[in-house]
């Protein structure tokens, strides 16, 4: 029972302990990108007449360009940022974590997600709706920057 123990804890601090907390390491110029892109969530989106409701519907970002993604709720009503897709895989930064807001975006609210991670050829292509109303969605394209 005791030589269960030791080896137990010895695994435990030698092997799995290190690997949950290695540190993700992200350059500098992709931490701290030279602008931002916005999306707003404009007013009337919660009906489903109004074609227009992330604006823009469709955004390209690059990395160390403008990989700081905010989303502004300027309607009346609370919407989320929900990813089309359940699949950590396809939905997680590996610095940022899963993307998607944590809960509602009241009225004047904010979500941002910082994106570090593209392929090297092509796009990290994301899908995403609003949870309340599946009509509102959008789409991101992440690239690595050319230079």
């Amino acid at each position: 029972m005791i030589v269960a123990l030791g080896v137990t804890i010895t695994w435990y601090t030698s092997y799995w302990l290190p690997e949950e907390n290695q540190k993700v390491v992200v350059d500098e110029h992709i931490l701290n990108p030279d602008g931002e892109t916005i999306v707003n969530i404009i007013m009337g989106s919660a009906t489903p007449e109004q074609k227009d409701n992330y604006m823009p519907k469709t955004i390209q970002v690059q990395l160390t360009i403008d990989n700081r993604v905010i989303w502004k709720n300027v309607d009346e009503v609370p919407h989320t940022v929900t990813p089309d897709s359940y699949d950590p895989d396809e939905i997680t930064d590996p610095y940022s974590g899963e993307f998607g807001s944590i809960g509602v975006l009241m009225p004047g609210d904010e979500y941002e997600f910082l994106f570090t991670k593209a392929p090297p050829n092509g796009a990290w292509v994301i899908t995403y709706h609003c949870h309340p109303h599946p009509w509102m969605t959008g789409t991101i394209e992440v690239t690595k920057s050319r230079f």
